[in-house]
């Protein structure tokens, strides 16, 4: 399947999600690429519409290996590594500052939504490794929401299992064996700014 651009992408997984439609429901866009889709979902179910930001704690001098995740009100820590506690104090200081910065850049002074007893809904124009999201789900359950789904347009199939495993529920509309990069499957896959992801933010799209 290939999509003709991220527009046609959210109205192949909108049909999808019409099961949550009487939900009370959120839409977490990752941004930027997530952010179209993310839109037009949250309009189409008149849920609000807001930006996921998390961030991984790297391992001192190997700062790709994750030792654990800051979003903005919370954070998770991997206790399985010896790392001193000021160097995770320091790190989830630092890491939050600047996601509050990038939140700032997008929603203004708009509050987080609330995410406690809520059908929270995970969008982003396609997913590859999923590791990134997965440790975001891990945050998000810190808030206690009524259920997690994940929708995307493309996953690899490998991929699938692994959020399966941790959502409590994923709808993809196309997964792949043949899996070499999201933007094999769209014929325009043009990077989103932040100034277009500010205009959808701004826009009537959630309530």
């Amino acid at each position: 399947m290939i999509f003709e651009d991220r527009y046609d992408a959210a109205l192949h997984l909108i049909p999808l999600l019409e099961k949550y439609k009487q939900d009370n429901g959120v839409v977490l866009a990752v941004p930027r690429g997530g952010v179209p889709i993310g839109y037009l979902i949250a309009k189409h179910f008149h849920f609000p519409l807001e930006v996921l930001l998390t961030k991984k704690i790297g391992y001192p001098g190997s700062p790709e290996l994750a030792i654990g995740a800051v979003s903005l009100e919370s954070e998770i820590v991997d206790n399985r590594y010896d790392v001193d506690d000021k160097y995770i104090q320091q790190q989830i200081k630092k890491i939050r500052a600047s996601l509050q910065e990038r939140y700032k850049l997008f929603m203004g002074d708009l509050q987080p939504q609330e995410l406690k007893d809520k059908t929270v809904i995970i969008v982003d124009d396609g997913i590859a490794t999923g590791n990134t999201l997965l440790v975001a789900i891990k945050l998000i359950r810190t808030k206690h929401p009524r259920k997690i789904v994940v929708a995307v347009p493309v996953t690899p199939a490998i991929t699938a299992g692994k959020i399966l495993d941790v959502a409590d529920d994923f709808i993809s509309a196309h997964i792949s064996d043949e899996f070499f990069g999201v933007g094999q499957f769209y014929r325009d896959f043009s990077q989103v700014t932040d100034v277009e992801v500010e205009k959808y933010l701004s826009s009537e799209g959630g309530e």
